[in-house]
């Protein structure tokens, strides 16, 4: 390091009109070939080089050089005179000088002109323009300059402040030269006193009273605790424990005292933006505490929705998208050499627009038709959710509003998905679709037959039972002319090889766990040939014709008794008979289903019936009806033939032998034929 006093000039007499003045050094500089700047009665000349560290003037000079060494300006060597010393020159009594703040100073120096000084002053060297100091605003009251020509000229500053900190130069005018305003002056240094914590020994701390320079005087320091002044101590460094936490400061007898240095005190938490704190944004919790010496370091403790505190360090924490896991409290705590304290506690309360929304149903079993079902809905939302809508899947307009929903009387059509909308100041969401399932007994139980056209004898016929039921029906039951099927189940019942022997009534029986539920009955008849059917018209035409003549003939001899037994006859036996009936199904072929045509109520064939009444012996009575069906579009006419044979009175009626060989029958002929225009159609004939 290079210092003023390092660096001089010398001067030699090379001849009797010329000098050579040398810039040397009493020390080694770091750098081996320096540039050298040398100075004329204050003023800066061209800089010169190594190994020009010499320079050449004339003997009757009356000014005065000095030099310095580039970078090191303001530590250049005093002003020497070439010829004795009679020339132009300052010289600064001091160059640097430490005072404390709110003191006063004193910055002076000697000036010699060769010629009469038309004017001098005092001036910092930072301002651009060179400025009499009694003139400038900034030094008002404070400034005031004394001396005369050759004897001290003193600048005296009072109630300095940090900012008087600057350099001082003197600068002076006679006829011939002006004092060069390059030339270094006096660096002035106004510090404050400072009390300084470090650690000590192991349960100690040492507070130093400390300047920001070395004071130019030999202070005497007092120390004070609380305010009050500690006795006995007047070193600049004080030991305290390192658990206290009193207050301290210090001061130089005779001036201004230190800051007082304390922990810190009263931190306080900040949040900005201020007012609600909306889920998404970008939130800062700023941590701020009265502390001296200033606040070391800060710690974060938080504790988010009822958690354990953790920490986190830094004056401020920013949540560049803040959720609302972070609600929660948070305080922070400030450090300093001289302890710590703790903010109070601030909740952060993250507001958000409603998620998860969810449905649940009551009761939580399973639903039954005819009962009663609630849907709640609930969210989590901040603040809570002020506005539920529910609706039904695959339906527009809503169902109801409210946070739950109750239907009464549930009905299968009420049965599928249902959400709700969660809704609150700062949005609104749905909640996933709950299945509402409405289980109910099988209804609308039907019996479908395959194939559905004419079904021909030996062919397999397949019977399937249809029903709507929730749950589906898990058992059929299969009826046949109203009796149980011993081999009936399942939904589908087929018959391999159809006989006459299985034409009937067919229906069944759907079962779920809610209950059971019958089918209407189906008729399945099986048609036969049209032979048969001509073979049993003409059979059952020659039987009424005979029996007509069987009858008529009986008439005349039953007369012609009843004659001659008149007068020996009182009593006759008249015996009728009950009738088991007989049935023929005779059916054409047809296009259509033969048992469609058969059970159906709508377009019916027109059945004629013909009925015969005969009188005969009880063991002998054999009632027949015939049915002949034949092929028609459309619904035919019915009609009735009725043919009915009295028994003769009481004078004419045969002996009981006469009567048990009659033969008095009924007989019924029914004939269906296709439907005729009306004009066509025959008329109803009795007998």
């Amino acid at each position: 390091m290079l210092y003023a006093a390092t660096l001089q000039v010398k001067v030699t007499y090379s001849s009797w009109q010329r000098v050579t003045i040398t810039c040397i050094t009493t020390c080694t500089l770091s750098n081996p070939n320096p540039t050298y700047i040398w100075y004329k009665n204050g003023q800066r000349l061209d800089e010169r080089t190594s190994p020009q560290y010499k320079y050449s003037v004339y003997t009757n000079s009356k000014d005065s050089y000095s030099c310095a060494v580039k970078g090191h300006e303001d530590l250049h060597s005093p002003a020497v005179c070439v010829q004795g010393q009679s020339c132009n020159r300052v010289t600064y009594t001091k160059r640097r000088i430490c005072v404390l703040k709110g003191s006063t100073v004193d910055i002076s120096c000697t000036y010699v002109g060769y010629y009469s000084t038309t004017s001098s002053f005092w001036f910092r060297s930072d301002k651009s323009t060179p400025e009499d100091l009694t003139r400038d605003p900034g030094y008002a009251g404070r400034v005031k300059c004394t001396g005369t020509y050759r004897g001290p000229f003193t600048l005296r500053i009072t109630d300095l402040r940090e900012e008087d900190s600057a350099e001082y130069r003197f600068t002076f005018k006679t006829h011939n030269i002006e004092w060069g305003h390059s030339f270094p002056g006096t660096t002035l240094s106004v510090t404050g006193l400072q009390v300084k914590v470090t650690p000590a020994a192991e349960g100690q701390k040492t507070l130093t009273c400390s300047t920001t320079c070395t004071l130019t005087d030999n202070p005497t320091y007092i120390w004070y605790k609380n305010g009050q002044n500690v006795q006995g101590v007047s070193s600049p460094m004080y030991s305290i424990s390192s658990e206290d936490a009193d207050s301290y400061f210090c001061a130089v007898k005779g001036h201004l005292s230190s800051p007082t240095v304390y922990k810190p005190k009263n931190p306080s938490v900040s949040v900005s933006p201020s007012g609600e704190i909306v889920e998404g944004s970008s939130v800062t919790l700023t941590c701020s505490s009265d502390a001296n010496p200033p606040v070391q370091s800060y710690t974060w403790w938080y504790k988010k929705n009822g958690g354990d505190y953790q920490s986190m360090t830094g004056p401020q924490h920013v949540f560049s998208h803040i959720q609302s896991s972070d609600s929660g409290e948070y305080y922070c705590e400030s450090q300093n050499e001289m302890g710590t304290d703790r903010s109070g506690t601030i909740n952060m309360d993250v507001k958000y627009k409603p998620k998860n929304p969810s449905v649940s149903v009551s009761p939580s079993g399973e639903i039954v038709e005819g009962s009663s079902v609630t849907l709640t809905c609930s969210s989590d939302a901040n603040p809570p959710v002020d506005k539920y809508t529910w609706y039904k899947k695959n339906v527009t307009s809503p169902k109801a509003s409210g946070q739950s929903y109750s239907i009464t009387n549930i009905i299968s059509e009420d049965r599928g998905e249902y959400y709700c909308e969660a809704e609150n100041k700062y949005g609104r969401l749905n909640s996933s679709s709950v299945f509402v399932d409405v289980l109910y007994g099988p209804r609308n139980t039907s019996v479908s037959v395959s194939p559905s056209g004419e079904i021909v004898e030996g062919s397999s016929v397949t019977l399937s039972c249809s029903s709507d039921a929730n749950p589906p029906v898990d058992k059929y039951t299969w009826y046949f002319q109203n009796e149980t099927f011993l081999n009936g189940c399942g939904q589908m019942y087929n018959i391999s090889n159809f006989k006459s022997v299985d034409s009937g009534h067919y229906h069944c029986e759907a079962w779920n766990r809610r209950g059971s539920r019958n089918s209407t009955a189906l008729m399945i008849i099986l048609p036969v040939k049209q032979t048969s059917v001509l073979t049993a018209a003409v059979g059952i035409i020659v039987v009424v014709l005979v029996l007509i003549l069987c009858l008529s003939g009986l008439m005349w001899f039953r007369k012609k008794a009843s004659i001659s037994t008149s007068d020996t006859r009182d009593t006759s036996e008249n015996v009728q008979g009950d009738s088991s009936p007989v049935y023929e199904n005779v059916s054409s072929m047809s296009t259509a289903s033969t048992a469609a045509q058969t059970a159906a109520t709508v377009d019916q064939d027109d059945v004629h019936y013909a009925r015969v009444h005969f009188s005969h012996s009880k063991n002998q009575e054999v009632p027949l009806y015939s049915t002949v069906q034949l092929c028609k579009p459309q619904k035919q006419d019915v009609q009735y033939d009725a043919v009915k044979f009295n028994l003769p009175s009481a004078a004419t009626r045969p002996t009981a032998a006469q009567a048990a060989e009659e033969d008095f029958s009924e007989i019924y002929s029914r004939v269906n034929k296709p439907r005729r225009p009306e004009h066509n159609k025959p008329r109803t004939k009795k007998t």
